[in-house]
This record gives structure tokens, sequence and C-alpha cells, in this order.
């Protein structure tokens, strides 16, 4: 077995080719890890089928020994302890069910580049949530729009335009029923919650972020879950990606109707920078800065104490606030 240095522990099964390299397998043992590049000069470029898949058979091809210093051979070597994955910035395929099983897995880190998904590469993941998208070219890419349509939870996604932009998006779950009728012999297909269209809000498999903030008003109507709503809109406002001026004054609208909620979440995030920001943005009433203050001290959050002591300080002056009775 070849051993190359790297920044992780990966045991690879791989394969030449002119273009560049594919991995069949690959296997880690640690929590955070980063597929390689490329190997011998040549780039990774696509992953086989089960490439990830945990308890996947062998196969034939080239063995490499990806480490970055002495490790046990008794490590965890199954992809089940893998919580972060990135894969290479060169990558273009990505085979069926190359993902398959990873059940610890929660962030996944990748280029927009990849022009193929195999069916089933994110089955089992029940754990993935978490997605950071970095565009290279001018082109938007089809990634997105393929993990809205497999993944029917929160999606939680960074977005890295070309032109360094970071925008961050939530997508509400949605849950498909299916439910038997009986007298009529057939099941009966039913969408619950109010996140489908955010799922669906794609054409031809390229997001427009108007779109995407047109459904605002149609989300907020239906049933939904409000700490999902309140995560959409602090981080639209907080990373204005081509957001028009009604569409940001709509999200402050609410995030100003729940400063409260908004204020408890980012204290219990420790989000000191997003505190700061919802702080100058929504100007929560005296009540809920004191709340807030009580709370931050309780939790020993002493960074969101003072924070919150001098927005209070700043807005309610305790000198103009005095009264006399005679």
């Amino acid at each position: 077995m070849e051993r190359v240095s790297g920044v992780n522990n990966w045991k690879l099964t791989v394969r030449r080719e002119t273009a560049g390299v594919t991995v069949l397998r690959a296997v880690t043992c640690d929590a955070r890890a980063a597929l390689p590049e490329e190997l011998w000069g040549l780039p990774v470029t696509a992953l086989g089928d089960h490439a990830l898949a945990p308890n996947a058979p062998a196969v034939p091809g080239e063995e490499v020994r990806v480490t970055c210093g002495p490790l046990p051979e008794e490590a965890g070597w199954d992809n089940h302890g893998l919580k972060e994955l990135t894969l290479p910035r060169h990558l273009r395929r990505v085979g069926d069910y190359a993902l398959l099983n990873c059940d610890g897995l929660e962030r996944l880190r990748l280029w927009d580049g990849v022009k193929f998904w195999g069916g089933g590469a994110l089955m089992n993941c029940r754990g993935l949530r978490a997605f950071h998208l970095t565009r290279t070219g001018g082109d938007q890419g089809e990634s997105l729009a393929y993990f809205a349509d497999e993944l029917s939870r929160d999606l939680d996604v960074t977005l890295v335009t070309a032109a360094g932009e970071t925008a961050r998006l939530l997508f509400p779950d949605y849950l498909e029923v299916y439910e038997e009728n009986c007298p009529a012999h057939h099941f009966d297909y039913n969408i619950c919650g109010a996140g489908y269209p955010y799922h669906h809000c794609f054409r031809q498999k390229k997001l427009s972020l108007k779109d995407y903030d047109g459904l605002w008003k149609g989300y907020l109507a239906m049933e939904h879950e409000e700490d999902a709503a309140l995560r959409l809109a602090f981080w639209r406002v907080r990373y204005p990606v081509e957001l028009s001026g009604p569409a940001e004054t709509a999200y402050l609208a609410h995030l100003r109707s729940q400063a409260a909620e908004a204020v408890d979440w980012l204290l219990a995030e420790r989000d000191m920078a997003g505190l700061a920001f919802l702080l100058e943005r929504t100007e929560p009433d005296r009540d809920t800065l004191a709340a807030a203050c009580q709370r931050a001290r309780e939790t020993g959050a002493t960074e969101a104490v003072a924070l919150l002591l001098e927005e209070q300080h700043r807005r309610f002056p305790a000198g103009g606030d005095k009264s006399f009775d005679l």
C-alpha cells in the first residue's frame, strides 16, 4: 500500500485515469476530514458507487494510505464517526449511493462543480443538514437543487458566490405522507409543512434569490415552525446577497416582532457578532434587553452581558429615567 502525506487520515482505493483520479473506496477514522485534492499530480474528479458507504465491499484498484501522522491501526476505520466531509475542488461526478449510511455526517463542504449526482448518493444520511457550497465560475451548478429535492428536512446552506459574497439560506422542512385509502383501494399522497415551496423554488435547477424571497409572505401565512422562520429571516438580512429593499423590510419586520426570541437564540448560540447585528437592526425594547441581560448572566455569557448593558446604556440612559415623588 502506497503512503502519501495529507491533512487527514484515509484508506483509499483509487483508479488513475487520463484526466484525473476516481476514488472507488474511501474510509477515514477522523470526525472531520477532507478528501485529497489530487494524487500523483492528478486532480480527484470522481467518487465511485458506494465510495464512502460504511461496510461497502472491497473493489479492485490501487490502494493508497493518506496520513497526517502516526495512528494506531485499531482506530475506527468505518466512516460512522465522520461528522464533516470536504469534497475535492475538481470533483465532477458522485456515484450511486456514494455516501449511503454515513449516519454521523452532519456537514458537507464542496465546490459547485459536480455535474452528476448518482441515485441515492445521500441515502440514510439522516443527520446531514448543513451544506457549505462555493461557486467557482460564472455558471451556477445544480448541486443545491439536488440537495433541496433529495432531502425534505431543514437545510442550512452557506453559499459563497463566484464574486466572494456569502449568503446563508434556510430551506425549511416538510413531510411527504402516503395514507392508505381503503375504500378506494389506493394511497393518498399528502404534503405537510410550509417548507415544500422552498425546496422546489428552482427553475431549470437554478436558484433565484428573488423567487426565494418571494415565498416569505406565503410561508408566514401557513403553519410553520417559528424558530425556522426566525433563522430564515435573520440569515437573509445578515447576509443580504441580492436582497431587495422590500424583502429586507419584510424580514426586519418579523425580526422586530420576535426580538426577544431572536436574542434568546443568539445567546444560546453564543453568536456575539450576530447579537450585535440584531441589536443594531431591530432595537429591542427595554424589557427585552433587561431579560436578556439576566439570561446572559445566568449562563455565564460575560461578553453578551457587556454587549447588552452597553446597548441599554446607549438607548435608555439611567439619568433620563429618574422620577421623584414630592
